[in-house]
């Protein structure tokens, strides 16, 4: 991940988290989701069945901050971000998310709160999911 053509954060295999906070999230639910990401079983054991958890494989998580996954795009052809939390409020929920990741015994590297970042994705295999608290 790059800012301004720094590379700002970078892993090899585990998982890329985009973490939208909204403005109802609070502590309870940035714990909640960094247990349930470090613990969900979408990684491949030796028969291919889906059954190991980044946490089981040894993996890394690059979190990224996205407001833009709170959008609404129920009216209109402009997305709203009004169910977004604020900087001040996501900034703290998603340093607390992160934190708890390392709780569990991941590393994480971090995107810059805020900053526009370039992303570079190897997508290997078939596992894109949306949790929601």
């Amino acid at each position: 991940m790059r800012v301004a053509g720094s590379v700002v954060g970078e892993i090899g295999a585990g998982l890329l988290v985009l973490l939208g906070v909204g403005a109802v999230d609070d502590a309870a639910t940035a714990d909640y989701l960094a247990r349930r990401v470090a613990r969900l079983r979408i990684f491949e054991n030796d028969e291919g069945k889906l059954d190991r958890s980044v946490v089981d494989t040894g993996g890394a998580v690059l979190a990224v901050s996205q407001f833009t996954l709170i959008a609404d795009t129920t009216k209109g052809n402009r997305p709203s971000f009004s169910a977004a939390a604020g900087p001040a409020e996501a900034e703290p929920l998603y340093e607390r998310f992160c934190a708890g990741l390392e709780g569990l015994g991941l590393v994480v590297e971090r995107g810059v709160f805020g900053a526009r970042m370039a992303i570079e994705l190897v997508n290997d295999g078939p596992v894109t999911i949306v949790l929601e608290a």
